[in-house]
């Protein structure tokens, strides 16, 4: 999730103050209805959906594909939204002292091609859940998007 070079360029610039960012997950749905979470290393040994922060010229749907195809080596088809989280609840403080509001657009696919490959940089594994087996350690804004997914979304011919 962290992008080399307009972040650490607006960093050199502002330091440490609050920012506003925006990025995009997608839930991938297997075939059997499991949901891939990804184990992150940062914050170490959380689980969360993935995706990642824009990066000047792209499209939230591009954000999506670019980040599945760099973390898991996936490429995703048809995306559907979510839907878009914002506000104060999004407020977050790195650990090293960098301050942002994350605007995040939530997709979910029942499409990819290609094999689950890691890339270490960014995770520890990646795993397909069923619903009702995922991980109680889930990144909280990506529990809401998870929820709100398996509420409006999710159907039992799924699973």
């Amino acid at each position: 999730m962290f992008i080399i070079g307009y972040i650490e360029d607006l960093r050199e610039l502002v330091g440490h103050r609050p920012l506003i960012f925006v990025g995009s997950v997608v839930i991938i749905l297997d075939q059997n209805g499991k949901l891939l979470l990804q184990k992150r290393k940062y914050p170490y040994g959380t689980w969360g959906i993935p995706g990642g922060l824009m990066e000047l010229g792209e499209s939230t749907e591009e954000v999506c594909r670019r980040e599945v195809l760099e973390e898991t080596g996936l490429v995703i088809d048809h995306l559907e939204l979510i839907n878009v989280y914002s506000g104060s609840d999004h407020f977050v403080i790195a650990e090293n002292g960098d301050e942002f509001y994350v605007v995040t657009v939530a997709y979910f696919t029942k499409g990819f091609t290609g094999n689950l490959q890691v890339d270490r940089s960014e995770s520890i594994k990646f795993e397909f859940f069923y619903p009702k087996d995922l991980p109680d350690n889930i990144v909280k804004s990506h529990r809401v998007i998870l929820d709100e997914f398996l509420e409006r979304f999710y159907t039992l011919r799924d699973n």
